[in-house]
């Protein structure tokens, strides 16, 4: 099995870094942190890790000195679960779920889960069942279908659900089958621009543009570790996007905050002009959501030679089920590792992982390949692509190993979580979150802007320098 140092050495060559900067890397902690039997603690410690590095080498290439780069593992296991932690004036985060979200039996003995959070999704499934959203109308006319029946048909109809599959069926899957050759992320040229300089700061990422066209955990993950290393990130929101408003606070630290319709042709013209002058683009709706409203990374490419443009997905950016929706909840039920931690504890039906491990991984992931392609860029020019999702983050956990005793493991205790936590003020009260967990001896991690409302700012960039 291989080291946490190892992990990360393999996704650092993987993104075309030199192996003598892994030198200045201090890998804290042992296994297990959390009670699983993957080695979620292992994951999150490595791309925390590889977000820091990539941020400390770039503050290199600027002129600063070689610095060092620690992650605890405790700490990023934490960090992994932030949401959880947040307090705003004292108060806890509400329910997690939507009262129907969850795991249901169908009629032929099989487990699906379905994700509610948004309206629209939830009013999808009552009126696919044609059932009161309550759980036990839901239940019961779960039993009228069969599971796989079950999930082909509410995809159909818009909604967002997922079968729960062994292992051995997910691998046998067409989707998977299409997945096995990809590696975690994926960085590729697009397009011929001339290398761009480096504005002027003193932090690893001081006066880059950043757009954050995402939601929920992954992508808005990937902005907020993005602009704890001094990046200028604008989330951007539409007025009648649903969102999640813990998750807002909780991954909107560091970033300015902007509404636009994009189907108008005004906040599409507001977009591209800040699309123009970007120098990264973290999106995480489906592969053609976007690019049928013109702002592909071909787009992008053609507007904004020279910007690296990142891509999020659930299934992969290949295969059937390429324009799939899906959340980490449901990537781990289809891809079989809710099979295997139910199987691994003696138990029936599906048992989640300790925290929404795929989402928050693969948000590091997006933001250190959106650094590694940055800095190619200044290097040898180009525009970039850089692709991930959560089957393929789901993909790589797995093949780090198994930990036979991890389920005995304790949870987090409460008093354990209170060196990690620091306070600020946002535009919704006095925060108490965690603390980002790679720690850089010269250049510390700090997020300079308030969490603020969505659409709290104009779709302008503030200057660089």
């Amino acid at each position: 099995m291989q080291s946490t140092h190892d992990i990360l050495a393999d996704l650092w060559a993987q993104a075309g870094g030199k192996p003598a900067s892994l030198d200045a890397v201090k890998l804290t902690g042992t296994e297990p942190t959390l009670p699983s039997s993957f080695r979620v603690a292992a994951a999150a410690q490595a791309s925390i890790a590889a977000t820091g590095l990539a941020a400390a080498e770039i503050a290199r290439l600027r002129g600063g000195p070689a610095q060092t780069v620690s992650v605890d593992m405790l700490h990023a296991a934490i960090e992994c679960r932030s949401e959880r932690y947040l307090r705003v004036d004292d108060k806890p985060p509400p329910p997690a779920w939507d009262a129907i979200a969850g795991v249901y039996k169908t009629g032929d003995g099989r487990f699906v889960r379905l994700h509610t959070n948004f309206p629209h999704h939830r009013d999808n499934i009552c009126k696919l069942l044609d059932c009161a959203p309550e759980r036990d109308a839901v239940q019961a006319a779960l039993m009228k279908w069969k599971g796989e029946a079950f999930e082909t048909a509410a995809y159909a109809r818009g909604c967002v659900v997922s079968l729960m599959r062994s292992r051995e069926a997910w691998l046998a899957h067409p989707q998977a089958k299409a997945l096995k050759a990809l590696p975690v992320i994926t960085i590729e040229r697009i397009g011929e621009a001339a290398p761009r300089g480096w504005p002027n700061g003193d932090r690893p990422l001081s006066g880059l543009r950043v757009l954050d066209l995402s939601r929920v955990i992954a992508g808005p993950v990937a902005g907020r570790a993005l602009a704890a290393h001094g990046a200028d990130v604008m989330l951007v929101t539409g007025p009648t996007l649903p969102s999640i408003p813990w998750l807002v606070i909780d991954t909107g630290r560091g970033k300015l905050s902007c509404s636009l319709d994009l189907k108008s042709e005004e906040g599409r013209a507001s977009l591209r002009k800040l699309m123009s002058s970007a120098d990264i683009m973290v999106q995480g709706y489906r592969p053609q959501a976007l690019a049928a409203l013109g702002f592909s990374p071909q787009d992008a490419a053609l507007l904004n030679p020279g910007i690296v443009y990142v891509s999020l997905c659930a299934y992969g950016h290949v295969g059937p089920w390429a324009e799939r929706r899906g959340f980490d909840s449901l990537v781990q039920t289809s891809t079989g590792f809710n099979h295997a931690e139910a199987q691994a504890a003696g138990v029936d039906g599906p048992k989640e992982l300790p925290m929404q491990i795929l989402d928050h991984v693969t948000g590091y992931l997006m933001a250190f390949g959106a650094m590694m392609a940055r800095a190619r860029q200044a290097r040898e020019g180009g525009s970039w692509h850089v692709r991930v999702s959560l089957a393929q983050t789901g993909q790589w956990l797995w093949n780090l190993g198994r930990l036979p005793k991890g389920l005995a493991t304790p949870d987090i205790a409460p008093d354990t979580v209170a060196p990690f936590i620091e306070e600020s003020d946002s535009g919704f009260g006095r925060l108490r979150a965690v603390r980002h967990s790679a720690v850089l001896s010269r250049t510390p991690a700090q997020w300079s802007r308030p969490s603020v409302p969505l659409g709290h700012d104009a779709p302008e960039w503030p200057p660089r320098g």
